[in-house]
C-alpha cells in the first residue's frame, strides 16, 4: 500500500516534499513508508534527500503533569482561604510534588510562605505549564524563552526528527517491475525468458563476515617467540603446574627461607592442598646443607632450613621452577648438554596498576653445557635479541639469589630514543647445580623477560590491562594486525 502511494504520486507530481506530512495525510505508518523510500532508492526508482527537524517531546514527568497540572497549580489550588499549616498542606500533595511545588508557587509570588501558615496571595492563576506541555504534546510551536524554561525542569527533550524528499529517479516506473534472480528449466521451456527482466550481480559487494575465533595478541607474539627458540636449537619445557612447591620454587634456587619473596605479601599460597607430599628424598638433605652450612665454595645462609617451609604450595612466581625440575631430572642420567625455553603464565601478589597484573607470563631460555662463561651468554643473548629485531644491547649488573654473575638486560628502543630493560641474565650457582647432581664442570646460562612488555611495546599499549584480563577490547582481537618479529 505504501509503495503504490508513493509510485502513484510521484506519476501525477514532480515530488514529494516530506514524507512526514505525505503519511499523515494518507494515514500511513511512517516507519513503512521510510522502509519503502528505501527500498526504491536502491533501485533508484526515486531520488531521495534526507530531511532532518529538531522537535520538543515530553519527558514522563512533563506528560504527567500534562495530565494533571503542574505541582505548583495543585499546591495553589489545596490552600483553602484562610491558609493552612505546612504539615497540613503536605498530606494533601504528593510527597515527591510539595517540594518542587513550595519552590515554583514562592517564585510566581503565588502564596506567603509564613512560619505559622500557608496562604495565598492572589485569587487566581493560570496553569501556563500545562499549558504549554500540552501544546508541545500537539506538536505547536512555543517560544524559545518558554522552551528554556520547560527544559530547565527537564519537563521536555529534544528529538530529531528523519524524513526524506522525493523525486523520481532514472528507473522510475509507475509499478516496480520484479526483477529474477535465477534463470530456470520452466522459464526456457515456456520461453517467458525472452522477457524477463535479471537483477544485476554486485561483484564489489562484500559477502557475510565470517564468524570465528581470534588470535590474542599474545598469543601472536607467543608463537613467534616459541619459533625462535626452536630455530636456534632449543626443547620446550612442560610447564603444566601452575601450582607448584615452595621447595622447587625457592629452596632449590638456592633462595633463602625468610627472602622477602617468599612473603604472603609477595606470593600466592594455597589454602588447600597447602603442602606438597612429593619430593625428592635423596634430593632434599642435599638442598638443606647447602642453605644451612654451604657447600661447594660456598658458606650458605647459616639458618635453621625448615622441611615444613619447603612443603608449602603455591601459585608459582616464575617459570625457573620448571627449570629447576628439568635440571634435576637431567642431573640423573649420563650428562648431555641441553637448551630448554619455556613460555608460560606466573603469578604475584602484587598491586594492580598501568604496569602490572598479578599474573603474567615469563619467558625464559637456558644453556646447559660444559665449560659455559659469561661470554657465551652474552653471545646468545645477542643472537636471541637480534632475532627480536634488538640489535642494540647493553647489560648491567644485578643480583639475583639463584644467578652469579647476574645482569639485566637494555636495549635502544628507536621509537622512544632510549634505552629500556627488557630482560634479566645470569649463570646459574654452584649451590643449585652440584646438590642436583650436575657435574662441577658443567654451567647453566638462562635469561628470561615478560611476555606482556614486547607485545605492548609491539602492538602501541601503554596500559597492559587493555591487554589482558577482564578490561579487554574484544574489537582488538579480533582486528589486531599479524605479528612478524625479525626473524631472518
Amino acid at each position: 500500500m505504501a509503495e503504490e502511494a508513493v509510485l502513484g504520486f510521484l506519476e501525477k507530481n514532480e515530488e514529494i516534499r516530506d514524507s512526514g506530512e505525505f503519511a499523515a495525510e494518507r494515514s500511513i505508518d511512517h516507519n513503512e513508508i521510510v522502509n519503502v523510500i528505501k527500498s526504491l532508492h536502491g533501485f533508484r526508482y526515486v531520488d531521495a534527500e534526507d530531511i532532518k527537524r529538531e522537535t520538543w517531546v515530553l519527558t514522563d514527568e512533563g506528560k504527567t503533569y500534562a495530565t494533571t497540572g503542574s505541582p505548583e497549580v495543585q499546591l495553589f489550588l489545596a490552600i483553602p482561604p484562610e491558609g493552612i499549616s505546612k504539615e497540613d498542606l503536605q498530606k494533601k500533595l504528593d510527597p515527591s510534588l510539595f517540594k518542587i511545588a513550595c519552590a515554583q508557587a514562592a517564585k510566581n509570588k503565588w502564596v506567603e510562605m509564613g512560619k505559622q501558615l500557608i496562604s495565598k496571595k492572589v485569587e487566581h492563576v493560570d496553569d501556563k505549564v500545562k499549558d504549554l506541555l500540552i501544546q508541545v504534546q500537539q506538536g505547536r510551536n512555543i517560544g524559545s524563552d518558554e522552551i528554556k524554561a520547560l527544559k530547565a525542569r527537564k519537563l521536555i527533550v529534544p528529538q530529531t526528527w528523519k524524513g526524506y524528499s522525493l523525486k523520481k529517479g532514472p528507473n522510475y516506473a509507475p509499478k516496480r517491475k520484479k526483477v529474477v534472480t535465477d534463470l530456470t528449466r520452466d522459464n526456457f521451456q515456456s520461453g517467458e525468458w525472452k522477457d524477463l527482466e535479471f537483477k544485476e550481480y554486485n561483484y564489489s559487494a562484500k559477502g557475510q563476515p565470517l564468524e570465528g575465533g581470534n588470535l590474542h595478541p599474545l598469543l601472536k607474539v607467543r608463537s613467534q617467540l616459541k619459533q625462535i627458540f626452536l630455530c636456534m636449537g632449543f626443547e620446550e619445557m612442560p610447564t603444566n603446574n601452575f601450582v607448584e612447591s615452595s621447595f622447587w620454587n625457592f629452596d632449590a634456587l638456592f633462595q633463602p627461607q625468610q627472602h622477602p619473596a617468599r612473603d604472603s605479601h609477595d606470593t600466592f599460597f594455597l589454602e588447600t592442598p597447602s603442602t606438597t607430599k612429593e619430593l625428592p628424598e635423596d634430593y632434599v638433605p642435599r638442598v638443606k646443607q647447602v642453605h644451612e652450612s654451604g657447600g661447594y665454595g660456598s658458606r650458605g645462609y647459616a639458618y635453621d632450613w625448615k622441611r615444613e617451609e619447603a612443603n608449602k604450595n603455591l601459585l608459582r612466581t616464575h617459570t625457573t621452577a620448571v627449570s629447576s625440575r628439568m635440571l634435576y631430572q637431567l642431573a640423573q642420567k649420563p650428562f648431555a648438554p641441553k637448551k630448554y625455553f619455556s613460555i608460560d603464565r606466573v603469578f604475584r601478589n602484587e598491586a594492580v596498576d598501568r604496569t602490572h597484573l598479578a599474573e603474567f607470563h615469563q619467558i625464559e631460555g637456558l644453556v646447559c653445557d660444559r665449560g659455559l662463561t659469561l661470554c657465551d651468554l652474552i653471545g646468545v643473548l645477542h643472537d636471541f635479541f637480534s632475532r627480536l629485531g634488538m640489535t642494540k644491547l647493553k647489560f648491567k649488573p644485578a643480583y639475583n639469589p639463584y644467578t652469579e654473575p647476574s645482569m639485566e638486560i637494555f636495549s635502544y628502543h628507536e621509537g622512544f630514543k632510549k634505552w629500556v630493560e627488557v630482560g634479566n641474565s645470569g649463570m646459574f650457582r654452584p649451590e643449585m647445580l652440584q646438590p642436583m647432581g650436575l657435574p662441577e664442570d658443567v654451567q647453566v646460562i638462562a635469561w628470561g623477560l615478560s611476555l606482556e612488555r614486547p607485545t605492548m611495546i609491539l602492538y602501541g599499549i601503554d596500559n597492559i590491562r587493555d591487554l589482558f584480563g577482564h578490561k579487554v577490547d574484544l574489537g582488538l582481537i579480533k582486528k589486531n594486525p599479524i605479528c612478524r618479529l625479525g626473524i631472518d
